[in-house]
C-alpha cells in the first residue's frame, strides 16, 4: 500500500456533495437549493426594548450574521417588531412559543415565523399561523426540540431521535395538507448524537431545507466543541442549509464559530487557513505571539489561501513549501516563502511584517 493512501481514501469520502433541497427565502436571503449555507443568531434582549434589540441586531450584522431571530414571549414584544423592522437590514425571524396569537401579530412585520409544534397546542391554532404566513408569503420553520415533543410522540418514543423525526414528519404533512410548503426544519437536542441521528434520519424523507444546531450547547468552550462535532459531521454528509451555534455568551462568538465550522468543513472557501505548529520544546521563536498577530492583521482578507507559520526546522520547510505564503522560523531569524520559493531571509522581528505584506499581495493578485 502506498504511504498516504488511507488518508486520501478518507478525504474522498469525507466531503459529500450537498443534498439538493427546496429553495426558500427569508427576506432577501435564500435558504436551500444552491444558496450558500447561512449563519444565524438570536438576540438575548427583551424584544420589547426596541433600542437594545436593534443594537444587538446591528452587532450581529457587523459580525457577519445572515439572519437574526428574536424571542416573542409577549404581545408587547410582538408589537415592538414594527419599530425594530424599520431600523434593521437583516432578515428577521420571530420565535414563538405557546401563544399562537403572538405569531399572528409578528407575521405583520417579520420575514419568517419559527414555532415548535409541541408547545403551540391545538391544530386549529397552527392553522391560523399558517394562514397568516400564506397571506404574507412568509416561510415557517418547524422547530422540533427533543425536550418539548408533543405528548403522543413523547409517550411513544421518548426524547429520542425517532421521536423528533416522527414529530417533524407529522407537522410537515399537516402544513402540506393546508397547501403550505415554504418550510424549513430543525431537529435539535442538547447532545450531539441525538441531533446527528435525527437529521440523518429525516433527510431522505423530504427535500425541505434544514436549519442545523445543537441546542442549549453551553458556554463557548463546550458549545464550540459540540457544534463542531455535530454540525461538522452533518456538513460533511452534505446535510444543512442554514445554521446557528447556540452559545451561552457573546453574540459575535456564535457567528465566528459558525463561519469557522463552515470553512473548516470545506463548505465555504473564504479567508486564510492558518497552519501553525503545536507548542513544543523544538520551537525557536515566540510562535504564540506571531500567530496571534498574523490572525489579527489578516482577518480582513477574504481570498481563500493556505498560510503557514512554523516554529522549527523539523516542520517548517515541509509545511511551508506547500503553503501559498509561509514563515519558517529558525533561531533568531527565518524565511518567508511563496509557493515553496524563498523570497526573503530576515531577522525574527521583521518576519511578520514581510509575511503580512506578501499575504496581502497574494490575496490581491488572486481575487
Amino acid at each position: 500500500m502506498v504511504v498516504g493512501e488511507p488518508t486520501l481514501r478518507i478525504l474522498r469520502y469525507a466531503l459529500k456533495p450537498r443534498v439538493k433541497t427546496k429553495k426558500i427565502y427569508v427576506g432577501n436571503v435564500a435558504v436551500g437549493g444552491d444558496a450558500p449555507i447561512s449563519v444565524q443568531s438570536m438576540t438575548y434582549s427583551n424584544t420589547s426594548d426596541v433600542k437594545e434589540t436593534v443594537e444587538q441586531i446591528n452587532r450581529l450584522h457587523f459580525a457577519g450574521c445572515d439572519i437574526v431571530r428574536v424571542a416573542v414571549p409577549s404581545m408587547q414584544a410582538a408589537l415592538a417588531l414594527k419599530d425594530i423592522r424599520e431600523q434593521i437590514s437583516l432578515p428577521l425571524v420571530a420565535d414563538i412559543h405557546f401563544n399562537y396569537r403572538l405569531a399572528l401579530e409578528a407575521a405583520k412585520w417579520v420575514d419568517c415565523i419559527r414555532f415548535n409544534p409541541g408547545n403551540i397546542g391545538e391544530k386549529s391554532r397552527i392553522k391560523e399561523i399558517v394562514k397568516a404566513c400564506q397571506e404574507r408569503s412568509l416561510p415557517i420553520r418547524i422547530g422540533v426540540n427533543s425536550g418539548s415533543l408533543e405528548k403522543e410522540f413523547d409517550q411513544k418514543y421518548g426524547a429520542t431521535a425517532e421521536g423528533m423525526v416522527a414529530s417533524a414528519e407529522y407537522n410537515i404533512k399537516f402544513l402540506e395538507d393546508l397547501g403550505f410548503t415554504d418550510i424549513k426544519v430543525s431537529l435539535k437536542a442538547s447532545d450531539v448524537d441525538r441531533t446527528v441521528d435525527a437529521y440523518r434520519m429525516l433527510r431522505p424523507k423530504n427535500d425541505y431545507p434544514f436549519h442545523l444546531g445543537v441546542t442549549e450547547a453551553g458556554t463557548i468552550f463546550h458549545a464550540t466543541i459540540k457544534s463542531a462535532i455535530g454540525l461538522g459531521t452533518l456538513l460533511l454528509d452534505g446535510i444543512g442549509d442554514t445554521m446557528r451555534i447556540s452559545i451561552t455568551g457573546e453574540l459575535e462568538e456564535e457567528i465566528k464559530v459558525g463561519k469557522a465550522i463552515l470553512k473548516d468543513s470545506g463548505r465555504i472557501k473564504e479567508g486564510l487557513n492558518i497552519i501553525s505548529c503545536p507548542t513544543c520544546g523544538r520551537i525557536e521563536a515566540d510562535l504564540v505571539t506571531a500567530v496571534a498577530e498574523v490572525e489579527r492583521r489578516t482577518a480582513h482578507i477574504k481570498t481563500p489561501m493556505d498560510v503557514s507559520v512554523m516554529g522549527c526546522v523539523v516542520n517548517a520547510i515541509g509545511e511551508a513549501k506547500h503553503a501559498d505564503v509561509a514563515i519558517a522560523y529558525g533561531k533568531g531569524a527565518g524565511l518567508v516563502m511563496i509557493k515553496g520559493e524563498v523570497v526573503a531571509r530576515l531577522p525574527e522581528e521583521e518576519l511578520v511584517d514581510r509575511f503580512v505584506a506578501e499575504v496581502e499581495k497574494f490575496a490581491e493578485e488572486n481575487k
